[in-house]
């Protein structure tokens, strides 16, 4: 048997071993008559199957949107504190600058109050008013440049007090972003967990069940296009870098927001998996997609990023053999599963 379709199979097996095709199961709705506002109860075990992934789904995207906003408030608090620092700088010369406006007036001051050129115009030595002439011309321009330098240095020190309040509003809002965000994601996570707890052990078997044999269905349907026939890249070596990475943490839980090292979302496994191979990706699963050059999904090779929904929303890295390491999501552990388990969008390289 061919070496790059052991896994493939292995994996087709399992979900195989595990899966029953039998109707969905109804069951006693446990909950309260629900409010008009509130989404209908589901009936059956398929009904709830679809609605706890779509809470899960809208969680992921509020998730996507929570890191983004994480990332740039990192950014942006980043760029504060080099604004900062340049206000102090300028503040400083702007200082230095003024001292030695001063220096000159106190001179004056000390040679009577008369201007240099009254001074050398009452001289009476022809050597003395040519010198003196030369020395007025270059302090008039020494003056001249320093005048032009402290109103540079003003500007660029207002520039930078404008570029601060800026940041600092950009930080604000987006602030108010990761809020929203959060009390999104936590909502729909309880959301989904309530829909389960609701099940009898038995019931939440079968959803289990249900859920292993929509992912064998998926992953045998990608297969029986022949995809493996092509799909025969070799990993880079930061490719194998980050493979190697991403296998390691199978087993650690998924947690929102998380980028290790005890805990995973699904864009933290795969950007700190690149970032360890020392080639940085962008934080989520959508900047992913939208910032790094897109490959063929025959053309992958271990290491590239599996993008998956229309939304761009979960991620996976190819491991080969057809298949991925994927932090899943809450309640699940960093594990392998088919690349084509799930609906694929494309397929990115960060070190293309």
């Amino acid at each position: 048997m061919p070496k790059t379709r052991r896994l493939a199979i292995a994996i087709a097996l399992v979900c195989a071993l595990t899966a029953v095709a039998a109707p969905g199961t109804a069951f006693a709705d446990p909950a309260p008559t629900p409010s008009a506002t509130a989404p209908a109860q589901p009936r059956t075990l398929d009904e709830v199957s679809r609605q706890i992934d779509d809470l899960y789904r809208q969680a992921a995207a509020a998730t996507d949107a929570y890191n983004l906003a994480e990332e740039q408030t990192k950014e942006q608090s980043a760029m504060i504190v080099r604004l900062a620092q340049d206000i102090v700088k300028g503040q400083e010369k702007i200082k230095r600058l003024k001292d030695q406006a001063g220096a000159t007036a106190r001179m004056q001051y000390r040679n009577g109050g008369l201007p240099p050129g009254a001074q050398m115009m009452l001289s009476g030595d022809p050597d003395a008013f040519l010198t003196g002439a030369d020395a007025l011309r270059q302090g008039q321009q020494a003056a001249q440049g320093l005048l032009g330098e402290l109103d540079r240095t003003q500007a660029e020190l207002a520039a930078y007090s404008k570029d601060a309040t800026a940041q600092w509003q950009n930080l604000e809002a987006n602030r108010v972003k990761k809020g929203a965000a959060k009390k999104d994601i936590t909502e729909k996570i309880a959301a989904a967990e309530k829909l389960q707890s609701q099940l009898k052990e038995e019931e939440r078997e079968r959803l289990a069940e249900l859920e292993r044999k929509k992912e064998f269905d998926s992953q045998t349907a990608w297969l029986s296009t022949g995809v493996l026939k092509e799909i025969n890249g070799s990993a880079s070596e930061q490719g194998r870098k980050a493979v190697k990475f991403a296998t390691d943490q199978i087993g650690k839980k998924y947690v929102w927001g998380a980028a290790g090292p005890d805990t995973f979302d699904c864009s933290g496994l795969t950007s700190q998996a690149w970032l360890a191979a020392g080639h940085p990706v962008p934080r989520t699963s959508q900047e992913q997609w939208a910032r790094l050059p897109h490959v063929a999904i025959k053309d992958m090779r271990p290491g590239d990023l599996v993008i998956y929904f229309a939304d761009a929303t979960h991620v996976g890295m190819y491991i080969g053999d057809g298949a991925i390491v994927h932090a899943p999501r809450p309640g699940r552990n960093v594990t392998i599963t088919g690349a084509g388990s799930m609906p694929i969008l494309g397929v990115v390289r960060p070190d293309k």
